[in-house]
């Protein structure tokens, strides 16, 4: 192009051709493979020779620090079977990572040479997955689940940069739906009254499930923590129980779905003391199961296991409770009983003992929270009332 200063050895060079969208410009450099030997790279599609000079300067450093890396043709479904294999995650996880994958990636992205995905194209594709992501075609995906799958292609794509295999990740350039917009659903508690007159209710309606829903409430323990109990981890004479282990549900293609215990959320064990009324429930619970067969109260037996002695099912336990607060509304009256989840019980745990004063670290480490940080991020809604309380009581000091 006339005016256009020659470039030296080693600058590269920018050409420009047409299209049938208008003139486009190219960038030609020579860099430096692994194994020491040269090729000549050439990139295409600038559409203006600014933003081909930008890259091209990019580029060029990247050669002259030797952080250039050579453009995998490899495709990216194929780098991400190949990744998913190698991580060290639990079972559960890794089964939620390949399904995701294979519904929500593959189908849009999968084709394409991994080392050639932009920010743009990241960018579309969530937008595709809010608006007809769904893979039964009812429509999209909540903001919480483009977010969740949005990490998984990242993580992937970090290590591929780790590995000097990416230069740079295409999803730092993307913006995906914000925390807030992929904030959990609303958090649900019921009220001391209102747990106790489930639980009374329940009590009545079926006591095996009732004694699997106090413990829940009265211990805060996540569903696979309670799914995965065995009586040797609990000592009814000293009111506590240890929460070693989780169980969850692994799906599969075409391989169906199994059930695997595995360590807690945060890999630590931890103690939880139970209340007196517990205990005796407890007791009253283990000599009715002892009555159904001696192997259901063995150390190694699970406390909530079904009568077969095998795990419940984490999901249909959940669909159980669902079935029962219908009916409990039904009988006591909508207004005197809030729909919950199950795991809802926890909550309504966390929120009593904090709006009662219970420190934060104690509630934190029933829970199992990693740190006291966390609980205080999720129950924040409790803590102004405890402020108030927490002030009107240093005044009273002063005063006294």
């Amino acid at each position: 192009m006339a005016g256009a200063r020659r470039r030296q050895a080693g600058e590269g060079g920018i050409s420009e051709y047409q299209t049938k969208a208008g003139p486009r410009f190219l960038i030609k450099y020579a860099a430096q493979r692994a194994d020491g030997t040269k090729r000549v790279v050439l990139k295409r599609g600038f559409r203006t020779r600014r933003e081909a000079a930008a890259v091209l300067r990019a580029e060029i450093r990247k050669t002259e620090m030797g952080e250039w890396v050579e453009p995998s043709k490899q495709r990216l479904d194929a780098y991400l079977a190949e990744w998913i294999a190698t991580q060290r995650l639990s079972p559960s996880t890794v089964s939620s990572y390949r399904k995701n994958i294979r519904l929500h990636i593959n189908p849009y992205l999968g084709v394409q040479p991994f080392a050639r995905l932009t920010g743009p194209m990241v960018d579309a594709w969530m937008r595709e997955l809010e608006v007809s992501g769904r893979a039964d075609g009812t429509g999209g995906l909540s903001a919480r689940t483009v977010r969740y799958v949005f990490t998984i292609l990242r993580a992937a794509l970090s290590d591929a940069v780790r590995q000097g295999r990416l230069s740079v990740n295409p999803t730092d350039r993307a913006t995906p739906p914000s925390p807030s917009d992929a904030r959990p659903p609303e958090m649900q508690a019921w009220t001391a009254p209102e747990l106790a007159r489930f639980l009374r209710w329940a009590d009545a309606d079926d006591r095996d499930l009732a004694m699997c829903w106090r413990l829940l409430a009265a211990s805060g323990m996540r569903r696979g923590e309670a799914l995965a109990l065995r009586w040797r981890d609990v000592d009814l004479d000293a009111a506590r129980i240890a929460v070693r282990r989780s169980v969850g549900v692994v799906k599969e293609k075409d391989a169906g779905q199994q059930l695997v215990e595995g360590p807690t959320k945060t890999g630590q064990s931890r103690v939880v003391d139970l209340d007196a009324g517990t205990v005796v429930a407890l007791r009253a619970y283990r000599a009715a199961r002892a009555q159904v067969s001696g192997d259901l109260v063995r150390d190694s037996a699970l406390v909530l296991g079904g009568v077969d002695g095998a795990h419940r099912h984490p999901d249909r336990f959940s669909r159980r409770f669902g079935a029962q607060v219908v009916r409990a509304r039904k009988a006591l009256g909508e207004e005197l009983l809030p729909w919950i989840r199950l795991h809802d019980l926890r909550h309504t745990h966390a929120t009593l003992l904090l709006a009662d004063g219970v420190p934060v670290k104690v509630v934190s480490e029933r829970l199992g929270h990693a740190n006291a940080t966390i609980t205080l991020t999720v129950y924040q809604h409790v803590h102004p009332g405890m402020g108030r309380e927490a002030a009107e009581r240093f005044a009273a000091l002063l005063d006294g």
